[in-house]
């Protein structure tokens, strides 16, 4: 009886997956390390931020033979601890902080380096997803950017601000401010030019839906001097914003042609034919990513180039990550997770990323309102019964699961696969409809078109 108790007890032990495991609490100037000696003993020591020390840290796990490491960092402090430890040939998990910390059992005076250690020794901890160093070089390239044409934008509203100060009322009048015409006549502005007529003088504003009478009245405003010199800032800035988008464009172009295929290496890519719009890239970004990825993801409605490039910038292109789509989609936060009690589902849980896959996602969901396809359908379906946020997460989702299968199984976008999704809706309501006619003692005869 005492040897079937003791093989219970010994059944239900964990085991070690990873015995040669370290955990690294990582902070700005200091790290604390905890890994096991050659010896078997745990050894706890703190390592400097710089980077001689990460490679004395680097060498003493490596004497320690040391395979697997786990370490969590608040920030961006990680990065430079990550790539030092995958030079050396490390597998290397970084550990969201959420997840070990909620593991039941609190550490009390362990140090967090001992219980990663520990956790990650059994196998308790989770890896984030982290793409290969191509693909983090072009998504530091895109944040960069995307950074570069917020401060644009945040520039141009201040410009917006003097030219009201001014009371110069040409933002009103024009569509597009930033356009050639409106961005011609701000520079005459801040050159000193205060008379409508010479502001206007030899732009082809015939090409504008006011005419000449609105735009010579909406250009007579109050010329002070200091209004001038604070708009000649703003431009300075503008201009400067602008021209660091363009050298980022320059270093994104480069990193594309790196991740062309082989057989894609000779033909070089077409100069872009279409009129580059605002905030848009100056090279053929769609045909980059249509060889890199193998398929059109543009095709997908409401994807353009700036969105598809934003993703696989952050996901890379190996599915193999996520198991399944569903793996992906919660990865986004895209996906629902129950709160169940008692068998019943009581509501759901809310979730936030900062993840700018997801922000991608959400995008282009938001523009389906005014998509004529099934995916704008069911956008406008579900806004209607269930509110727009609720209506933008689940299209956003359907999005990233369009994106997953494309990705994953190489195959071109089909609008009838999820066509066919729509037909089971409308078997679902006829037959709902039947159902309720039934209870009232009707019967009903529907012939579907």
């Amino acid at each position: 009886m005492a040897d079937q108790q003791n093989k219970q007890a010994s059944s239900l032990q964990l085991g070690l997956i990873y015995p040669a495991a370290a955990g690294i609490d990582v902070g700005s100037m200091n790290m604390m390390v905890s890994y096991p000696n050659t010896d078997g003993l745990q050894t706890v020591k703190e390592y400097g931020a710089f980077t001689t020390d990460l490679h004395e840290l680097a060498d003493d796990l490596k004497k320690a033979a040391v395979t697997h490491v786990a370490m969590e960092a608040t920030g961006v402090y990680w990065m430079s601890v990550y790539e030092v430890l995958e030079q050396y040939g490390f597998k290397v998990t970084l550990v969201n902080a959420r997840h070990y910390k909620n593991v039941d059992g609190q550490k009390t005076d362990v140090k967090d380096c001992q219980w990663l250690q520990q956790l990650h020794a059994h196998g308790l901890l989770r890896s984030s997803h982290i793409a290969t160093d191509q693909y983090r070089e072009l998504r530091t390239y895109t944040h960069e950017r995307s950074l570069l044409q917020k401060n644009k934008s945040d520039t141009l509203n201040r410009i917006h601000k003097v030219l009201t100060q001014m009371n110069i009322k040409l933002q009103h009048v024009i569509s597009d401010i930033e356009g050639i015409i409106g961005m011609q006549i701000i520079e005459r502005i801040a050159a000193g030019v205060n008379t409508p007529q010479l502001l206007l003088e030899g732009l082809p504003i015939e090409k504008l839906k006011a005419n000449r009478q609105i735009l010579e009245q909406s250009l007579n405003g109050v010329f002070k001097p200091y209004y001038i010199t604070v708009l000649q800032h703003h431009l300075t800035a503008y201009r400067f914003y602008k021209q660091q988008m363009l050298q980022y464009e320059v270093e994104i172009e480069k990193l594309l042609q790196k991740l062309l295929p082989p057989q894609h290496q000779a033909s070089p890519v077409s100069v872009k034919k279409t009129k580059v719009r605002k905030n848009q890239y100056h090279f053929n970004l769609k045909e980059y990513l249509h060889k890199i990825v193998g398929v059109d993801l543009t095709a997908i409605d409401g994807m353009d180039e700036n969105s598809v490039l934003s993703i696989i910038a952050v996901t890379g292109l190996n599915m193999n990550k996520w198991p399944t789509a569903d793996h992906f989609t919660s990865w986004l936060n895209l996906s629902a997770r129950p709160k169940k009690s008692g068998g019943k589902t009581i509501g759901h849980q809310k979730r936030f990323t900062n993840n700018t896959a997801t922000q991608a996602f959400r995008l282009a969901a938001q523009t389906m309102w005014q998509q004529k396809g099934v995916l704008g359908h069911l956008y406008r379906r579900l806004a209607h019964t269930k509110g727009s946020k609720k209506a933008i997460k689940a299209v956003a989702r359907r999005l990233a699961v369009i994106f997953y299968h494309m990705v994953q199984r190489q195959t071109a976008y089909d609008p009838k696969i999820i066509a066919l999704d729509e037909a089971k809706l409308k078997e679902r309501k006829i037959a709902r409809l039947k159902k309720e006619a039934e209870k009232l003692g009707c019967t009903i005869n529907l012939q579907v078109a």
